[in-house]
């Protein structure tokens, strides 16, 4: 499963072939998430709300760049690193 970003202990991921809806997946201390493009959590559990507050910041923010990744994931392209929070 491809890296895309990782950025304060937090790893975030896209799977190829994944299910819709357009989704990624994040990690952190070993707990494991999916969230949406919002930065909502769909399934999984963060118990850091701190990490989930900085994963619904860098995705609001990279948006484009995660829809473009996902059209990449569903066409069996290679993903773009994406950049991580400062």
């Amino acid at each position: 499963m491809p890296v895309i970003a990782t950025f304060f202990g937090i790893v975030i991921r896209m799977y190829f072939g994944d299910h819709p809806p357009p989704h990624f997946h994040a990690e952190h201390r070993g707990e494991k998430a999916t969230f949406n493009f919002r930065g909502d959590l769909l399934i999984g559990n963060i118990s850091s709300r701190t990490a989930k507050r900085l994963i619904r910041e860098w995705a609001s923010g990279h948006r484009f760049e995660l829809m473009v990744n996902w059209r990449n994931v569903e066409q069996g392209r290679p993903l773009n690193r994406i950049e991580p929070l400062d």
